[in-house]
């Protein structure tokens, strides 16, 4: 599996239009990056959709940074492995 955190990033500069390389880890994608609800919905549909997870929205707020993201998404696909391995 490629890195998620590079696969994440570059899903929320397409949301965003803007150059990956622009997307910091700690960048605050509102403050820093102007990303508002909308957007920030796009982002979390993107991540469930590359990864096939659902992340329930009450989650929407803790998207805020590119490495809360991350973290989301690695959560909800352990998750989903472990629901997986079992019988």
């Amino acid at each position: 599996m490629q890195d998620i955190e590079s696969e994440v990033r570059n899903l929320i500069a397409e949301v965003l239009e803007k150059d990956p390389a622009e997307i910091k880890a700690d960048m605050r994608l509102v403050e820093d990056l102007g990303m508002d609800s909308l957007k920030a919905l796009e982002v979390l549909v993107a991540v469930e959709k590359k990864y096939k997870i659902t992340i329930p929205e009450e989650k929407l707020p803790a998207l805020n940074t590119l490495d809360a993201t991350v973290a989301i998404a690695k959560e909800f696909l352990a998750k989903k492995e472990n629901n997986l391995s079992q019988p």
